[in-house]
């Protein structure tokens, strides 16, 4: 009987195909989810980018660019809102050169970088009439507080979103006291007048130095702190402000602008601080029962929320 031939099988040489063609597929699942989770975070960058530009002399930002879609949680600033102001911070006191328009323009601080956000609740017109009364109220105020000014006894920070008026409390009140001194009620009533024309929130920060303090009306700094802001608060209100749009606020000894070592540095510390916001910050809080935003809140990005 013939035996039959046994024909050898071909081997597979395109075997490899199959496990390559899955780890494509893999590859290409792996890319597409990462695509579809990236978002650049516009708020953070741009506090990066500013303090990069701040660190190394650069004048222009660069852009982040958007990959995927964006998130309007995570972004603090519309490409469309219209700006009508540049970020710059003005110190009062000083003469003006000039030459404003060659000066660089300072970056934007995490507090202004958050501020933009609440503006963005805004209308354009709504927009630019806040900041036209910013500019406007510093400008009141510096022209009406000129002498102390001067003196050193007032500082005025324009700010591009908000304003500081730093009064020291040597022109307010007597050491450990928060009664308010007969010679110190007309300039705080020109002030007064000035901010009851606009629509605006009001947070009066009272600030002690480091030294103790204890006595059966004001325990501890704290207390001390707090009784002037109030204060300030409470006379603001008797010369036509509204109430419901101011705040008493005390930080005692623990936020100081300079070192306690010193009696210099003592004596700047002791202050109060009048902090004018955009009276908007009030609807962009929420509810009626959430609580209001501070400049501190701002500071630590918080605002946004």
């Amino acid at each position: 009987m013939a035996r039959r031939k046994k024909h050898d099988e071909h081997a597979n040489h395109e075997a490899w195909a199959i496990p390559y063609g899955d780890l494509v597929t893999l590859l290409m699942a792996f890319f597409v989810v990462m695509y579809a989770v990236s978002v650049v975070d516009a708020g953070k960058y741009r506090v990066l980018s500013n303090s990069l530009i701040e660190a190394f002399g650069s004048a222009v930002p660069v852009e982040p660019i958007q990959i995927g879609e964006p998130s309007l949680a995570l972004n603090l600033m519309s490409d469309d809102v219209h700006r009508s102001l540049a970020a710059i911070e003005i110190q009062s006191g000083g003469a003006s050169t000039g030459d404003e328009q060659d000066r660089p323009v300072e970056p934007l601080s995490p507090t202004d970088v958050a501020m933009e956000s609440v503006l963005d609740a805004a209308t354009d017109e709504n927009r630019d009439h806040i900041l036209r009364e910013i500019q406007e109220m510093s400008e009141e105020v510096e022209a009406a507080m000129e002498p102390l000014i001067e003196n050193g006894d007032i500082q005025v920070n324009r700010k591009p979103y908000w304003l500081e008026i730093n009064i020291n409390t040597k022109l307010l009140f007597f050491s450990g006291s928060a009664t308010l001194e007969a010679a110190a009620r007309p300039a705080l009533a020109d002030v007064a007048r000035i901010l009851s024309k606009r629509k605006v929130r009001i947070h009066v920060e009272g600030h002690t130095d480091n030294l103790p303090i204890s006595n059966t009306i004001y325990p501890s700094n704290w207390e001390l702190s707090s009784g002037r802001a109030a204060t300030v608060v409470n006379l603001f209100a008797q010369y036509g402000i509204d109430p419901g749009h101011m705040v008493a606020i005390g930080y005692g000894e623990f936020q100081p602008l300079a070192s306690n070592a010193t009696e210099a540095g003592r004596a700047q510390n002791r202050r109060v601080e009048v902090i004018v916001l955009p009276q908007v910050t009030a609807a962009r809080a929420g509810a009626d029962d959430a609580p209001e935003p501070l400049k501190a809140d701002y500071e630590a990005g918080l605002g946004q929320l």
